[in-house]
């Protein structure tokens, strides 16, 4: 048994699928997976079904029709966690840009340090990125310098997609009241969980970009983004 589960979600994860399940279910800590899958058509699917064989009760699928975007498939992965008798939910890619060796590190700032939400942070010391070009990483840190400037929420990296949740968070939060699906998903959950009073502690880590397989990165992620940000400041709850 583990207090804890990882949630991947996958969409032509094929190249990186089984090397990210193996090196997390290497780690000292023990963790369960969850991999949410939007149907990809180049047998992601496949091979976490045979891996499912070898780690029998720690590795688990959940297949959905059709490529339904980010934020829903992490919400669909969050009320599997919850009804299940898992503690700590954390959100990690599959394209190893989120090092699975930095798990125990979220997952600690929870545990032992206090944290209700750690962040995987690329901007909490400096900026800490490896392999992005120039203007993606200007566009990642200057959204994030734009969301505090709206919102006032004092995290360096609110666009971040390496998060621990505690159970007790994501029971506060309304889930199927979320509104966005790409990039403005990570703002919102972070947003949600300071306005309800939760304490949120980045963890410094460094982000690498991929090597193996496709961005799903869009201008119209970044757009819902960059609108998103003010509906939430002007419906935000009173903290």
């Amino acid at each position: 048994m583990s207090d804890s589960l990882v949630i991947i979600p996958t969409y032509n994860e094929r190249e990186n699928i089984e090397s990210i399940v193996r090196t997390v279910f290497q780690l000292k800590k023990q963790f369960h997976i969850l991999v949410v899958d939007d149907s990809s058509p180049d047998g992601t699917t496949d091979i976490v079904r045979a891996l499912q064989k070898e780690y029998k009760e720690q590795l688990f699928l959940e297949v959905r029709a059709g490529k339904k975007g980010l934020g829903t498939a992490y919400i669909h992965g969050f009320q599997w966690a919850l009804s299940r008798n898992y503690a700590y939910v954390i959100e990690m890619d599959a394209d190893f840009s989120h090092n699975p060796e930095d798990l125990p590190r979220l997952y600690h700032a929870c545990k032992v340090e206090g944290a209700d939400v750690s962040v995987g942070s690329r901007y909490s010391v400096g900026v800490n990125v490896v392999n992005w070009p120039m203007h993606r990483v200007l566009l990642s840190y200057f959204a994030s310098k734009y969301v505090r400037m709206i919102t006032g929420i004092p995290i360096h990296d609110t666009t971040a997609g390496f998060v621990c949740w505690k159970r007790e968070v994501l029971e506060k939060i309304k889930l199927d009241h979320v509104k966005f699906v790409g990039y403005a998903f990570q703002i919102e959950m972070k947003y949600k969980a300071w306005k309800h009073g939760f304490n949120i502690k980045e963890v410094s880590v460094i982000f690498t970009d991929r090597t193996k397989g496709e961005s799903k990165m869009s201008g119209s992620i970044v757009s819902e983004a960059f609108f998103g940000v003010i509906k939430m400041r002007i419906n935000g709850l009173p903290r």
